[in-house]
């Protein structure tokens, strides 16, 4: 289970919480009649004040009811500041439906459909400001040692190690790790971070005597079958229990958890590339390469010129690449070597590749060869961020020895991605750039898109390109 948090802040939230939402009631009436932004309607007379703010204690307990069952209150020490406004606007859509419901219900005459969508604005973003400077408050204060949580790590392992790590990253949450509990301290090397207080079987008589309040239970798979002594000893105590998942770092691995049936299901590798987020990711994708290519459409230009002129052949390279789902596409760059550069059959591109046309070295130093791949974007074969696509004779090469390799294939490859704006690219460790291709992938947002892309405009000016040849 997890420990909520204290009753104080929990006080102080509803408080707060509930005065907000009667002062944007309050600023709601203003905003429509008073303010000048919206002209009268002269077929309806306005309110009076004192009928409008009548209505105050009302949406008060309507808001309280809403927000406590919309979880706004399930606060915890872990909890993200996503999963907070994804619950405050669930509150605070669940209280303005309410409100109107009940005042459709009771036929008041003076309710107007802009005071509604201004009390609603008002509110949604009162809340979230007084919530985001309450939690700053609060994080910056236990960072300073102020609110301490205490904390049991059961292993010593890598991952056990790693969760440690972690805490001390996160010193905002105020939890704070004092020992490991293992009943073989030999195992997964020697922790000497933090000592070893006692075994699985002490679990009780360390948590009375040392005040802990979150026990995190951090076992390799291999030792899976501890964990059940473990919640036996826990049974009987009232403590917060996090099982940290056995996953390697950016192993390409998400966790969705869904109940089918009574029976609790958890996901692994579920791509956030799904549902609304498709739309969004194609939007931006066809939005940003269309002002790209009128932007860059006369530097274009005056490259296709060059490639024409410096050497015989097209000025175009289309070459077969692996896509979404492993579907293959022909990828368009602009030429940067012979015509008969492949004659021989397929290969990677080397340092000092005498196959490599003079203007063709500038263009793969300088990335600008892939330019012409805005159209592959624009046609929905590729994004502008994602994994590089690879050519199918490697994709069935590298498959087979590299782990987890086939997993890039669960979104459209990119022009650029976060294995390239982190070094890892052309003849570098296919491992590491695996690696960083599936914690993209689990990890994707628009910013996240938006920050790689700044980072490989900037790179490309700034920075000299390791690895592009």
């Amino acid at each position: 289970m997890i420990r909520r948090t204290s009753q104080t802040l929990t006080i102080w939230f509803v408080a707060w919480d509930v005065a907000l939402t009667g002062a944007a009631w309050l600023a709601s009436y203003w905003v429509r009649f008073d303010a000048g932004l919206f002209p009268p309607d002269p077929d309806v007379p306005q309110p009076a004040f004192d009928l409008y703010a009548g209505n105050l204690p009302l949406v008060a307990i309507l808001a309280a009811v809403a927000y406590r069952f919309a979880g706004m209150y399930e606060i915890h020490r872990l909890r993200r500041f996503r999963e907070e406004l994804v619950a405050v606007c669930r509150g605070v859509g669940l209280m303005a439906l309410a409100v109107m419901a009940t005042s459709f219900a009771r036929h008041n005459h003076y309710e107007s459909r802009l005071a509604m969508a201004a009390f609603f604005a008002c509110t949604l973003v009162y809340v979230v400001v007084l919530r985001r400077m309450t939690w700053k408050a609060v994080r910056r204060l236990r960072a300073r040692g102020v609110n301490q949580s205490q904390a049991l790590v059961v292993g010593t392992g890598r991952l056990a190690r790693r969760t440690v790590r972690t805490l001390r990253a996160v010193s905002w949450s105020g939890i704070k790790p004092i020992g490991y509990v293992e009943d073989e301290a030999h195992r997964g090397g020697a922790a000497t971070d933090l000592p070893v207080l006692g075994g699985i079987s002490d679990l009780r008589e360390l948590i009375a005597a040392h005040n802990v309040h979150h026990v995190f239970v951090a076992l390799p798979l291999n030792r899976y079958h501890l964990a059940r002594r473990v919640f036996a000893e826990l049974s009987q105590v009232v403590v917060d229990v996090q099982l940290v998942a056995d996953v390697p770092e950016m192993a390409g691995m998400a966790f969705h958890t869904t109940h089918l049936h009574g029976m609790t299901v958890v996901g692994l590798r579920e791509s956030p590339h799904h549902g609304l987020n498709v739309v969004v990711k194609r939007v931006m994708d066809v939005i940003l390469a269309t002002v790209a290519l009128v932007v860059l459409a006369p530097f274009m230009g005056l490259i296709a010129a060059l490639v024409k002129l410096s050497s015989p052949g097209p000025v175009f390279y289309r070459q077969e690449r692996c896509g979404l789902n492993g579907q293959p596409f022909n990828m368009l760059k602009f030429r940067t070597m012979r015509a008969d550069a492949e004659k021989a059959g397929p290969q990677m591109t080397a340092k000092n590749d005498p196959r490599k046309t003079l203007l063709g070295t500038v263009l793969r130093a300088t990335n600008l060869d892939e330019l012409p791949q805005l159209f592959n974007v624009l046609r929905g074969d590729m994004s502008l961020v994602g994994p590089r696509p690879e050519r199918p004779v490697f994709v069935n090469q590298f498959s087979k020895t590299i782990p987890n390799y086939m997993a890039r294939h669960a979104v459209k490859a990119g022009m650029t991605g976060w294995a390239q704006v982190n070094g890892w690219r052309g003849n570098s460790s296919l491992r590491r750039r695996v690696q960083y291709d599936l914690y993209y992938i689990t990890h994707w947002n628009p910013v996240f898109d938006l920050r790689i892309m700044f980072l490989t405009v900037w790179r490309m000016l700034f920075q000299k390109q390791k690895h592009a040849y």
